[in-house]
């Protein structure tokens, strides 16, 4: 074979070479990242609560008061029927579909609080009372190492531990667990202290009536300040 040949079939065979080895690189480059998987295939609940648009508060939506649909209105002007502030409404889809607000757990309202038990061993029977048949089997007292933590069913108390911190307590009841329905809410109780998990945040009463943030909820359904 003459020399010319020899020389533009080892050019070309370089050049094959060199082009396998772009092709190569080209395909495998970006399969050493391994992919984040999706958040339906990780284990528990994920709500995007926290990057809710804000609402503009010129625009009508689907107000409640006292857990009736009144009609539509600005959000200014739901929370002035509703005798709150504009902060203190629940904003969101109602079983309609359509955007709506509503009062924080209108349609939840808090259940009667649990007994205590008082020790008391006389055996004597006591006088049955409306109430007996509302709560479930009382709970033990406070004790020095924490309080007792229960959680409300929806129809009766039940305890979840009988001595826990009210971070604890809220970690135990709420942990994973998100509220996105508008008005919803769920109840527990540390001690004599009612809890109540709503969109975005879980809160606390030492009446059972009035409500105070007690820590914001993350998007994970997690609580980050507990």
């Amino acid at each position: 074979m003459p020399v010319d040949n020899r020389v533009i079939l080892a050019i070309g065979a370089g050049l094959a070479i060199l082009a396998a080895v772009v092709l190569a690189l080209v395909f495998t480059g970006g399969r050493d990242e391994t992919p984040e998987a999706p958040p339906a295939s990780r284990g528990g609940l994920t709500v995007d609560l926290a990057d809710a648009p804000v609402l503009d508060t010129t625009r009508e939506l689907r107000c409640f008061v006292n857990g009736q649909y009144v009609g539509l209105a600005t959000l200014p002007d739901c929370a002035r029927r509703n005798g709150v502030a504009t902060d203190a409404l629940d904003v969101g889809l109602d079983e309609t579909g359509a955007l709506a607000a509503a009062p924080t757990a209108a349609f939840a309202p808090p259940p009667a609080e649990p007994g205590i038990a008082t020790g008391d061993l006389s055996g004597q029977p006591q006088p049955a009372s409306p109430g007996d048949f509302q709560t479930a089997t009382p709970v033990p007292a406070t004790s020095a190492n924490g309080s007792p933590c229960l959680r409300h069913t929806g129809s009766e108390w039940r305890t979840v531990s009988n001595s826990m911190s009210l971070s604890q307590c809220v970690q135990a009841l709420y942990s994973g667990a998100c509220v996105q329905r508008l008005g919803d809410a769920q109840y527990g109780r540390s001690g004599d202290v009612t809890l109540r998990l709503v969109p975005r945040r879980v809160e606390q009463s030492n009446d059972n009536n009035r409500f105070r943030v007690l820590a914001e909820q993350d998007r994970n359904c997690q609580f980050p300040s507990l």
